[in-house]
């Protein structure tokens, strides 16, 4: 039986750098061999070899990874794949640093990652927020509309940008979308990190391609078993030039990547190209055995199904936990299974988010589950309403650009006095890392005391200059 190396070029050379005898003097500085110096240290970076001199010889002269790059890009049906070390946040940058000019438009979905917002600053693009549609029942962001999109798009952008899955698991109506952005020429980019088993298994939504979209950038190291901060940017050149996607990729990448994720990238390919409808199947069905066991003990609906939304338009893997159905805080119920051994990929009051992927089996998940009835059993208290979580129900009100914010004269003021002034700060509850407010809008009411309700329920906000908020960061009054 063949290895999955046999079909992954970037793995297999990783694999053979520690098959033959070498005496390198090149970097990295530790020689593999740094146990020598100390153990500890060494059992941290001693399996770690770049790609210049270790994958392939320093001159490229095997073009190993244009290989892999090559095979992602056939896999995924793109003209353009580059491997990322920098994660999502590199690929998002060097594909915003390839649309257009200082002061070209583009339209942003409000539930844009914070790398998403960095970019736009650094290359001085303008955003046109287009805010997602709320469903009622849940609380939970369901995509942009396209009226929404008709909105942004009569502002004449330059092209769309899209977080698709959103991190609850929602997706928008892509398709309508897409066709109507393409009916004016506009490349449609989706940042789908959270999404990339998409397009694997008939069960799960398309992916990027499959869908029709001009760019696709996604994570391997979230849904998939990628080393982390691995990453892939794939792209259609119709409505995308490839000199300067290739420009700005390298002009944001490392000169020093990593050989693991590269090779690991490569490696969660192969997997995907020969195994993946198998093992997406198997953690499927865990998934749908998991919500089964746990929902047989409480009558309210505690979990969110693909059901729940329009076809096609939510992640069957997706576990989402609606701790408000039992009146019960996800803030201490994280405390509680923390204490258990199990860590959540996210808890705020109402709701908990735990990550199941292809590496998880069905023996994982049925000990998360005798771990968590008995914890939501005795938090269990009176049925609370839904709340729009904060990242997603405030409507940004822009005074300057982002830009000029950023490089602004600024000023640490009172939460108090904050409201109404101009925000010089980036905040975000983390994760999902969606932006309360971003430089160059108006801190409100709503926001501050907002953001200071998510911090005392425990939730953790990032970004912020002064991480109590008690001071916010604005720009200087002049």
């Amino acid at each position: 039986m063949s290895s999955l190396r046999d079909s992954a070029p970037l793995l297999d050379a990783y694999l053979a750098y520690f098959e033959r005898t070498r005496t390198p003097f090149t970097i990295p500085g530790h020689k593999q061999k740094a146990s020598a110096l100390d153990a500890d240290l060494g059992a941290v970076v001693d399996a770690d070899t770049p790609l210049y001199g270790g994958l392939d010889e320093i001159k490229l002269t095997n073009q190993t990874l244009k290989m892999a790059e090559s095979l992602a890009a056939t896999l995924w049906g793109a003209d353009y794949a580059r491997f990322s070390t920098g994660g999502s946040t590199h690929a998002n940058q060097a594909i915003i640093f390839a649309l257009g000019k200082p002061g070209d438009k583009v339209a942003v979905s409000r539930t844009a990652h914070r790398s998403v917002l960095s970019a736009l600053v650094l290359a001085g693009l303008e955003p046109i927020w287009m805010s997602p549609e709320i469903d009622g029942a849940t609380g939970v962001p369901t995509g942009i509309t396209a009226g929404e999109l008709a909105k942004a798009l009569s502002e004449k952008p330059i092209a769309v940008l899209l977080t698709e899955p959103g991190y609850l698991g929602t997706i928008s109506d892509l398709p309508a979308l897409i066709e109507l952005s393409h009916k004016v020429k506009v490349p449609v980019i989706l940042d789908a990190a959270w999404g990339g088993h998409f397009g694997f298994h008939p069960h799960l939504p398309q992916h990027a391609f499959q869908l029709g979209a001009d760019a696709l950038i996604t994570s391997t190291h979230k849904a998939l078993p990628g080393y982390s901060a691995s990453a892939l940017l794939l792209a259609r050149t119709t409505l995308l030039s490839a000199e300067r996607l290739e420009q700005s990729f390298e002009t944001t990448h490392t000169t020093s990547p990593a050989g693991a994720p590269l090779a690991s990238i490569d490696g969660v390919r192969a997997l995907l190209q020969t195994r993946g409808e198998e093992l997406i199947g198997a953690l499927l069905k865990n998934v749908h055995h998991f919500k089964e066991l746990v929902q047989a003990e409480f009558a309210l609906p505690i979990f969110l199904y693909p059901q729940d939304f329009p076809a096609g338009r939510f992640d069957a893997s997706k576990i989402v936990l609606r701790v408000q159905q039992l009146g019960a805080s996800g803030v201490e119920i994280e405390q509680d299974l923390q204490a258990e051994g199990i860590r959540v990929e996210m808890a705020d009051r109402d709701t908990i988010v735990f990550l199941g992927t292809i590496a998880d089996t069905r023996a994982d998940f049925d000990r998360l589950a005798d771990v968590l009835i008995p914890i939501l059993k005795r938090s269990q208290e009176q049925r609370r309403e839904s709340a729009t979580a904060l990242s997603w129900s405030v409507v940004p009100q822009r005074a300057i650009s982002m830009r000029d914010a950023y490089f602004a004269e600024t000023e640490l003021v009172s939460a108090h006095d904050a409201i109404g002034c101009i925000s010089a700060d980036l905040i975000a509850p983390y994760p999902p890392g969606v932006a309360v407010v971003a430089p160059g809008e108006i801190l409100t009411q709503q926001i501050v005391e907002g953001l200071g309700a998510s911090r005392a329920a425990g939730v953790r906000i990032a970004y912020a200059t002064d991480p109590t908020l008690a001071k916010y960061r604005v720009v200087k009054r002049s």
